[in-house]
């Protein structure tokens, strides 16, 4: 028998999608911090939805390309459990993140080849977690498009510290 898989519903802005996300058994919830994305929660939002998530799942907030200030304000403001960061955040920028804030970084790469997957070396002892995502196209925003990498591109990669998928799933593909 296998481990049921860790899950992640990210974008959750409102008070029934959290309650939806609970009770489907999610591991965990993503409130947006990215203000030109459409799933954008804020740091009002994110902090009342925290605390009703508060005991009852896993709360992730997601940045991209945020500076210490607005992280900082951010965390002030919202009890989360991890940073999810889904810009281009350096290695270096990643950990002087884990290292100021004390909390766990989950480090985004957006994959459409070997090479791309390649830069997870990079993050392995610097983030806590890995989230691959499908590479969008130029102009659009990153992530958040119901867009899959091709997964065979998977086999045989070695990865640096635990990972898990974004992008595209469904019921038909998630096994």
């Amino acid at each position: 028998m296998s481990a049921r898989p860790l899950i992640k519903i990210c974008g959750i802005a409102t008070s029934d999608a959290l309650e939806a996300c609970i009770a489907a058994r999610a591991s965990y919830v993503g409130f947006n911090f990215y203000a030109p994305s459409p799933r954008y929660a804020g740091p009002a939002t994110g902090a009342e939805l925290a605390r009703q998530a508060e005991g009852r799942i896993s709360r992730i907030g997601v940045f991209v390309d945020a500076s210490d200030a607005f992280l900082a304000d951010v965390v002030d403001a919202v009890r989360l459990d991890a940073l999810q960061l889904h810009g281009n955040e350096s290695p270096e920028r990643v950990a002087a993140i884990r290292r100021h804030f004390g909390l766990p970084v989950w480090k985004v790469l957006s994959i459409a080849s070997r090479e791309d997957l390649a830069r997870a070396t990079a993050y392995g002892t610097l983030a806590d977690f890995l989230l691959l995502d499908a590479k969008t196209p130029k102009g659009s925003l990153p992530g958040g498009m119901g867009l899959s990498f091709d997964w065979n591109l998977l086999s045989g990669w070695q990865a640096p510290l635990s990972w898990g998928l974004a992008g595209g799933l469904s019921p038909r593909n998630v096994a």
